[in-house]
């Protein structure tokens, strides 16, 4: 149970501090944040950020709050998250909820050394190997892991499906991106050579054209030395 105490001089103003087991607890929940506070208590356990208007989570945002175990930043306005973003909090963290926002897509790195249970639901994902390769290790929340849907895809058909099933009916992302980069390298290369092949037939004809020109200009030059000079033209036919 947590007992409201008078704010420390660490909290932030916005904020409202609590006593938790010994540490603190801090509760900035619907205040119109539009960053994450620089300000928190150093022994910060619980950070209750949701129903803010934070966008971006910027790299060691919570490096100093190194008894981190719960954050909760779900229903912002999320988009981006830095690849440094959870330095200093990474393997302590137990629960961490992005649910509600507007993740897109992450860097793999972001997520590597988390070891908490992660809530990733109702979030505009776009489906591709990097998300699969990021969630990949992750310890995804039970309870909410089939809300996590491909609201676009790299493969139409399986926009607005929960990434689980798709990923459970034996897609691989990864190897469809393997694929689409080996088409594209070939389309480019029979491109190439269809350009090459194209001046070599024009070159070919052009030279000929010239050399039907100057036959006809030959022809009609007097007899004194046309026989030679036809005799000449023709080997180039």
């Amino acid at each position: 149970m947590l007992v409201f105490v008078e704010p420390v001089l660490t909290c932030p103003k916005i904020c409202h501090c609590a006593e938790k087991n010994g540490m603190t607890a801090v509760h900035c929940a619907s205040r119109n944040l539009e960053e994450i506070p620089t300000d928190l208590p150093g022994d910060t356990v619980s950070l209750f950020l949701d129903s803010n208007r934070i966008t971006k989570i910027p790299n060691n945002a919570f490096k100093d709050l190194s008894h981190l175990q719960e954050l909760d930043l779900s229903k912002n306005l999320i988009e981006i998250i830095d690849i440094g973003a959870f330095n200093g909090v990474a393997e302590g963290l137990r629960l961490l909820d992005l649910s509600n926002n507007h993740i897109q897509s992450v860097p793999k790195e972001a997520f590597s050394k988390l070891k908490a249970k992660i809530r990733l639901s109702n979030n505009p994902w776009h489906c591709e190997c990097v998300l699969q390769e990021a969630l990949r290790e992750l310890k995804l929340d039970p309870e909410t892991v089939n809300e996590i849907s491909c609201q676009t895809s790299v493969q139409e058909e399986y926009s607005g499906k929960p990434l689980i099933q798709v990923l459970d009916s034996g897609i691989n992302f990864c190897n469809f991106h393997h694929k689409t980069t080996d088409v594209a390298m070939f389309v480019t290369m029979f491109g190439w050579f269809t350009m090459v092949i194209s001046y070599v037939v024009y070159y070919v004809r052009h030279n000929q054209e010239d050399a039907r020109r100057h036959l006809e200009y030959l022809k009609s030059l007097p007899s004194t030395q046309l026989t030679k000079d036809f005799d000449t033209i023709s080997t180039v036919l």
